[in-house]
């Protein structure tokens, strides 16, 4: 089946993302308001009736003193990827970008391929011949991820190579870890944690740390911890009115899209936190820490806070986001990998991002401008 293309307004756009149960927050209208270096637009594919079954958020990044453009739709676009007819589908983007000016075209299909229990990624930790994630047998393997990434490399799509410290940084992550909610209640949601996990909720409650909802009023503090936890960790941190603009943009759209979460001890914010919701899907999106008073835990009790609220707003899933697959104990990213996993949360690995050149010469940018995003 072939589907016609074209523009849609934003209305349009967020009447369908919304009547879908999970659709991830980057391929809301909004979004498109946050990456201000970018111009967005929204498609539309319509079926042969007139229906709009498909669409996406496309950010168009222009080359200097070029008309010419990188295409990207992160973790999108939100169409029927399991479809016999794919081409149908991606054909008449392609045609449109091309149209538009662009030289390459990325996407992220929000397709996953694999998955490991906690249980399995821990038993990988733990285990000193095993280097990275892949190499481990998946707890389950989604029928169909392999056909359709088979099928976009016959259409002369190609995965993009990971980038950055161990592909963490690449685009957006090919690997995240996910707390699964449906279903279960409170208890049981926190019987999955492990016992440093349980252990250290009751620490913070004991020391009388207090978390609350903030508000925009309240993003200079939590930059501050963000900031410092960027010297900590040893990446480039946004600039405020970055987290400025996302609150502004995204609050517009839907007051719960983006929430602000603080953890208080003796007067002082010693954790805080971003959070989006997008239908049933809940991202853990920022986070940041102070080094000081660790012992009095503001982060497991933060995380636990919003998994709470999350459930209460009928989440289906609770996204830690991004992990490392290797699992070196020289890295210091899989640290972060231990105190997600041990909320309980399975990793989750998707099929990536690929690429299609439509300009093989200006294809050679897409680095330097992935880069720059």
């Amino acid at each position: 089946m072939s589907f016609r293309l074209k523009p849609i307004t934003r209305e349009e756009h967020l009447r369908f993302v919304t009547a879908r149960p999970s659709v991830s927050h980057l391929q809301v209208p909004s979004w498109g308001d946050v990456k201000a270096d970018w111009r967005a637009e929204s498609l539309g594919w319509f079926d042969e009736g007139g229906e709009l079954v498909g669409a996406g958020l496309v950010l168009l990044r222009p080359l200097p003193r070029m008309r010419r453009y990188l295409a990207y739709l992160p973790e999108g676009p939100v169409v029927d990827w399991a479809a016999d007819g794919l081409e149908g589908w991606l054909e008449p983007m392609l045609a449109h970008l091309r149209e538009r000016g662009a030289f390459t075209v990325r996407m992220g299909p929000p397709v996953v391929a694999r998955r490991w229990s906690a249980d399995a990624v821990k038993a990988a930790i733990a285990d000193p011949e095993v280097r990275r994630l892949g190499d481990v047998e998946a707890t389950v393997r989604e029928p169909g991820a392999e056909d359709i990434a088979e099928r976009l490399r016959r259409m002369g799509w190609r995965r993009t190579e990971p980038g950055g410290e161990d592909g963490f940084a690449a685009g957006q992550p090919r690997h995240v870890c996910q707390v699964p909610l449906a279903g279960r209640s409170l208890e049981q949601v926190q019987n999955g944690f492990n016992q440093q996990w349980r252990r250290n909720i009751k620490k913070a409650e004991k020391a009388g740390v207090k978390v609350v909802r903030g508000d925009a009023e309240d993003l200079p503090a939590f930059y501050e911890l963000y900031v410092e936890t960027a010297r900590r960790d040893r990446f480039v941190p946004r600039p405020l009115a970055y987290f400025q603009r996302m609150w502004q943009a995204l609050t517009a759209e839907d007051p719960d899209r983006m929430r602000l979460y603080l953890a208080h001890h003796d007067g002082e914010v010693l954790a805080a936190a971003t959070m989006l919701t997008v239908g049933d899907h809940v991202w853990y999106s920022y986070g940041a820490s102070t080094s000081r008073r660790r012992e009095v835990q503001p982060n497991n009790a933060l995380q636990w806070r919003m998994m709470c609220d999350a459930r209460e707003l009928g989440a289906a899933v609770y996204d830690f986001r991004g992990i490392t697959d290797t699992l070196d104990e020289g890295n210091h990213l899989l640290g972060l990998l231990r105190f997600k996993v041990g909320a309980g949360g399975q990793a989750v690995e998707y099929l990536g991002e690929w690429d299609y050149a439509l300009n093989r010469v200006l294809h050679k940018a897409v680095s330097l401008y992935m880069a720059r995003r």
